[in-house]
C-alpha cells in the first residue's frame, strides 16, 4: 500500500544506514520532503523508527516521550571509548567473573527503577550546539553530567561465559550503550555493547514495521500495518473528544470545558483532541480538572489544522 501523506510509518532500520539515511530513504521513496522521527537508532543497531509524515512531524517532540523496549547483547571482559564496538578497548581484556541467576538478578534489580546515568563520550547529546562525539573525535574534553532516567523492566541471562543477553524497557532518553558499560564496571571486569535492537516504541512493534529495504526499493508494497493514520496514533498522554462547536472554539485558540471525561488530567498535562470522527485534531493542555465532575479545562497548544487530501 501507498499510505497517506499523514500519519506515522514504522520501519525496521537495518545495521548501517544512520536514522537520517533512513528518513532521506523515505522522502524519496513517498515523495513527502515533510518526514521526520521519533527517536535516532546508532548505525550498527536495528529495529524500530517510527516515521512521522506530513502533518504528523508536528507530532514528533510528543511521540519522543513514549517508552521503548530493546534486545541486545553485553559482551564481558572488555569496555571501550564509545560503550560499543565501534570504539578503542580501554586496557587489556579482564576476567569475567562466574555468574548465575541470583547474581544476574542482583545487577537487574540495581539498574532498575529511576537512576542516573552518563551518556557515552561519543553520542549525539549536544553542548552549546556541539555534539558531544565531535568534541571526542576532535581530542576536546567532553564534559558528561548525570541524566535520570527509568528502567520499567531489565532481563539479563548468559548467552555464553562472557556475554550477556538483555531485555530492556526503558524511558525515553536512556542510554543502552551506557547501561552496558556501566554493568561490566559494577561486575569488575569491564564491558560493551555488542548488538542492539528496538523491537518496540510505545505501542507499536518492530515486528509491524515495513523492512528499510523494501521501503527504500519498493514502497507500494508497504504493509498494511505498517502505516498508522492518525485517526489510529496513540499519544502518550490521555485524550478527549470535542463537539464540533467546542472544537471550532479550540481551533481558533480558546479554551474549552469538556465534560464526561474518563481518566486522570494532571494540571499542566498534555491532552490529546479528537473530533467526533476519531480524528485527531490537536494538543492542549489541561488548565482545570475536576474528577468529581468529570470536568476538563483544556488550552490549546497546538492545532493540526485540517487535513489536506493526499
Amino acid at each position: 500500500m501507498t499510505p497517506s501523506r499523514h500519519g506515522f510509518l514504522l520501519v525496521d532500520k537495518p545495521a548501517g544506514p544512520t536514522s537520517h539515511d533512513v528518513v532521506q530513504a523515505a522522502r524519496r521513496a513517498l515523495r513527502e520532503r515533510r518526514i521526520g522521527h521519533t527517536g535516532t537508532l546508532d548505525p550498527a543497531a536495528t529495529g524500530l523508527l517510527l516515521l512521522c509524515i506530513g502533518k504528523a512531524t508536528r507530532l514528533q517532540s510528543f511521540m519522543l516521550t513514549w517508552e521503548k523496549t530493546y534486545e541486545g547483547e553485553i559482551a564481558l571482559g572488555i569496555a571501550t571509548t564509545t560503550y560499543d564496538t565501534e570504539g578503542e578497548p580501554l586496557g587489556p581484556r579482564r576476567p569475567v567473573p562466574a555468574l548465575d541467576e541470583a547474581q544476574l538478578a542482583g545487577i537487574a534489580a540495581r539498574f532498575s527503577g529511576t537512576i542516573e546515568q552518563l551518556p557515552p563520550p561519543y553520542s549525539a547529546k549536544k553542548l552549546a550546539g556541539r555534539k558531544l562525539y565531535e568534541l571526542a573525535r576532535a581530542g576536546e574534553q567532553v564534559p558528561l553530567e548525570p541524566k535520570t532516567v527509568t528502567v520499567h523492566e531489565l532481563r539479563l541471562e548468559l548467552s555464553a561465559p562472557d556475554r550477556l543477553r538483555f531485555s530492556v524497557t526503558c524511558s525515553s532518553g536512556t542510554y543502552v550503550r551506557s547501561l552496558a558499560h556501566d554493568m561490566g564496571e559494577v561486575l569488575g571486569c569491564g564491558g560493551h555493547l555488542a548488538s542492539l535492537r528496538r523491537v518496540r516504541i510505545g505501542p507499536w512493534l518492530a515486528a509491524d514495521a515495513v523492512s528499510g529495504e523494501a521501503l527504500a526499493n519498493r514502497p507500494h508494497e508497504i504493509p498494511e500495518q505498517a502505516w498508522v493514520s492518525l485517526r489510529d496514533a496513540r499519544l502518550p498522554f490521555g485524550e478527549v473528544t470535542l463537539n464540533p462547536t467546542a472544537l471550532a472554539h479550540f481551533g481558533h485558540g480558546q479554551e474549552v470545558v469538556v465534560r464526561e471525561v474518563e481518566g486522570s488530567f494532571p494540571v499542566g498535562g498534555q491532552v490529546a483532541v479528537r473530533d467526533r470522527a476519531g480524528e485527531l485534531v490537536g494538543i492542549g493542555v489541561a488548565v482545570a480538572f475536576m474528577p468529581r465532575a468529570r470536568t476538563l479545562t483544556v488550552a490549546p497548544r497546538m492545532v493540526l489544522g485540517a487535513l489536506e487530501t493526499a
